[in-house]
């Protein structure tokens, strides 16, 4: 068991294995270590949080050495977006969410990889396991990122929630082989707040005593959420810092910008009453693809529109949920983002009962128009309830089963065992399509391959 001397007033731990160090140690005398880790409040401090570095680019170098020095975007073709991008991409201007063709523009000699999220989400699975081995109280944010309340625990391991975070560290890096930083302090916005401070690899803490000063000097676009045109309101106000917004009482921020005021006005102050909450509910399910070449031909949309239904019906029973209310979106030549919703009677899972839901909505909106990309979501999520039918479709039970069926046979024998329908169709389609290649364009790679 590892305790803190007395004669040490500021805590030092060794970053590399969360030993404790001597205030006149250059390096560590159990690992040998030269990296510090320091601040007052190190070992009384218990709310991280712990973001993957460059998450699904990274694994992709732990899996091909040969990327380790090379700019790596994780993406779809030149009319994709970016995923991810590794820190040496980024150092381009290349960021995720970009689109591919101004991403490599940026940085022409970067190595694209189309990427897997089946991979991503097992390797995120096994850092979640090694984070609840520390404590139940893990709330994920996402695949690569997650909350940690370390509250009591020291007792139980040993050691301090500091301690345990720099050995979380160094066993995601042991046993998954990809870093992780981490931001330490007494609440879940400035645990956010200081992940970002120090990174790849990096363990950055905020105490109460140092919050304040140095959120004073930030500008109001450096809390989490607030957006350029949000940011664009508070600096017309002469808020363009958080110390300028300190200046403005709770009264006065709600009667100018309601809700958002009275939350900005606590994240000002480094005020954060929310709990590690392990039982986070997920709002959404969905999925979308960029097309090779803008689409407006209404059948092609709608062959485009299937394949993300069942993307996302493979998610949604994945997760044992269902949603009643369905979304589609588009997204134009011109990168216009186009949203429409429907809300039903009841709950829905299946691929079939989506794309019929949602069919409608397409129709509204092609009508000739060109699009680079679909998607289609659920949200409002519960339990499913089972597939009931649908009074307006008396196949609909009869499809419903079909697809039951088909997932069976899918997770048996993989996925293109069973295919029915505008499936079968479209796998014919993709099959000529690849001989069509291979004959014409011999050992060569398209841009949507990559």
């Amino acid at each position: 068991m590892l305790s803190m001397p007395d004669s040490i007033e500021t805590p030092a731990l060794c970053q590399d294995c969360g030993a404790i160090l001597s205030l006149n140690s250059p390096f560590c005398g159990v690992c040998g270590g030269t990296r510090r880790l320091s601040h007052p409040e190190l070992m009384t401090l218990s709310i991280a949080h712990v973001d993957c570095d460059a998450f699904y680019a990274s694994v992709e170098k732990r899996d091909d050495p040969s990327l380790r020095d090379k700019p790596v975007i994780v993406g779809g073709g030149r009319r994709g977006v970016v995923s991810a991008a590794c820190y040496h991409a980024r150092v381009y201007g290349v960021h995720s969410a970009m689109p591919m063709f101004k991403a490599l523009k940026l940085c022409p000699d970067a190595v694209v990889v189309r990427g897997s999220m089946d991979k991503y989400a097992f390797e995120g699975r096994r850092i979640r396991m090694l984070m609840t081995e520390l404590t139940p109280l893990v709330e994920p944010l996402s695949i690569d990122e997650a909350f940690l309340d370390l509250s009591g625990t020291q007792r139980l391991h040993g050691r301090s929630p500091a301690q345990s975070l720099i050995r979380l560290q160094t066993r995601i890096l042991d046993e998954v082989g990809v870093t992780v930083s981490v931001g330490l302090s007494y609440n879940k916005f400035l645990a956010k707040t200081a992940s970002d401070l120090d990174k790849p690899n990096g363990f950055a803490v905020l105490g109460r005593d140092d919050a304040q000063a140095f959120l004073a000097k930030q500008p109001v676009s450096f809390i989490y959420g607030i957006g350029p045109a949000f940011a664009s309101r508070l600096q017309a106000a002469g808020l363009q810092t958080i110390a300028d917004v300190r200046k403005w009482d709770d009264k006065r921020l709600a009667e100018k910008f309601g809700d958002h005021g009275l939350r900005l006005a606590r994240l000002s102050r480094g005020e954060d009453f929310r709990r590690v909450n392990p039982r986070h509910e997920r709002k959404s399910i969905s999925a979308e693809t960029t097309f090779s070449d803008d689409i407006s031909d209404l059948e092609a949309l709608k062959d485009k529109l299937w394949q993300v239904c069942l993307k996302t019906a493979d998610r949604s029973k994945a997760k044992d949920m269902a949603g009643s209310v369905v979304t589609l979106k588009l997204k134009t030549a011109n990168f216009k983002s186009i949203t429409r919703r429907r809300t039903l009677d009841q709950p829905i899972q299946l691929a079939d009962a989506l794309f019929h839901a949602l069919e409608p909505l397409l129709e509204s909106e092609a009508k000739g128009r060109s699009y680079r990309l679909i998607g289609a979501g659920i949200s409002a999520l519960s339990p499913p309830i089972g597939d009931t039918a649908d009074l307006l479709d008396a196949k609909a039970a009869k499809r419903g089963k079909a697809e039951r069926a088909s997932d069976i046979a899918r997770a048996k024998f993989g996925a293109d065992a069973i295919l029915t329908g505008r499936g079968l169709r479209l796998a014919k389609a993709r099959e000529d399509k690849g001989k069509s290649e291979a004959t014409s364009l011999p050992g060569k790679i398209r841009d949507d391959q990559l």
